[in-house]
């Protein structure tokens, strides 16, 4: 499908166009942060495009890199900023899939050493999964605190308690080839308010890999395994009627173009026009997998499609 309205890379579009491309996908994979809301401020438009979208047919589902919450709780947020329809199942985070990875793929028989927040437990928990219960000591060092017998995999994520204990017992673990080596995601960073920044899990994945000389398996985007999560609780997921919108180049636009999915860049979050045509006339091909398809102003450039359409049905 990429292309039908022209050729691949950074296309702007509106009105007519927004309206045939929509009319062409049968799936539409949202991220959430910088394409919804920031925070707890939702993006002009987004709660009645995506409401439409919903209520028009369209199988809506949100991918998220961020575990820092369980879906439940994602659920009470969509419902508070105004993402009235928006059900459970709709939900793919990265905390959410990484259960599902270890549950259901890799059949864990041990326990996970988590490396992240309590929300990313708590999925992992919610799945039957196991996990090492970690003991308040604020005197033990990784010269006397104790190691659990049966881990079989670490999962790094987001941690904002992240310890050099923490770190060290990670690194321990993972000097067992058996044990696996997970990451939710690989986002370096995320803007915060006032040009300051947070570090993301990327961050924290690659002090482990340095620590422990191995390379994490990442579940979450830019991984194709989050595709695959949707194919398997949906049916009749066809790549070529899928978008996949987003606010982030390397994550968002690479995950789209990895799992064989028209891409489209919002302008609300991350990444800018400037930074994809960059990509776009890089002389590394491997640059252009991180180049958007369409580009929007924000996702609310949706909303005149659906006021044509409700025109045409009166």
């Amino acid at each position: 499908m990429a292309g039908a309205f022209g050729f691949k890379g950074c296309q702007k579009i509106r009105g007519p166009q927004i309206r045939n491309l929509l009319e062409a996908k049968d799936f539409i994979l949202l991220d959430c942060d910088g394409v919804l809301w920031h925070g707890e401020k939702a993006v002009t438009g987004a709660a009645t495009v995506v409401n439409s979208m919903i209520r028009n047919g369209k199988n809506v589902v949100f991918v998220t890199n961020n575990c820092t919450r369980p879906r439940e709780k994602y659920v009470h947020k969509f419902s508070r900023l105004g993402f009235t329809d928006v059900m459970l199942e709709q939900i793919f985070s990265s905390s959410y899939c990484s259960a599902l990875y270890l549950r259901d793929v890799v059949k864990i028989t041990g326990q996970v050493f988590v490396m992240g927040c309590e929300a990313l437990r708590t999925e992992l928990q919610e799945a039957g999964v196991p996990c090492v219960e970690e003991a308040e000591d604020p005197d033990a060092t990784i010269y006397n605190c104790a190691l659990a017998p049966d881990v079989k995999a670490v999962l790094v994520g987001h941690d904002d308690k992240m310890t050099f204990l923490k770190l060290a017992k990670a690194s321990c673990y993972l000097r067992d080839p058996d044990c696996l080596f997970l990451a939710t995601d690989i986002d370096p960073w995320h803007p915060l308010s006032g040009g300051r920044i947070l570090p993301g899990s990327g961050s924290l994945t690659a002090a482990l890999e340095v620590s422990s000389g191995r390379k994490a398996t990442v579940i979450g985007k830019p991984s194709r395994f989050m595709f695959e999560c949707i194919s398997s609780q949906f049916k009749g997921v066809d790549p070529a009627k899928c978008l996949m919108i987003g606010d982030r180049l390397e994550t968002d636009m690479l995950f789209g173009s990895n799992c064989r999915l028209d891409t489209m860049l919002t302008l609300t979050g991350v990444s800018q026009t400037k930074d994809a045509e960059e990509y776009r006339d890089s002389e590394l091909t491997t640059n252009h997998s991180f180049v958007p398809d369409y580009i929007v102003d924000s996702i609310a450039d949706f909303l005149p499609a659906f006021d044509e359409q409700e025109e045409q049905s009166n």
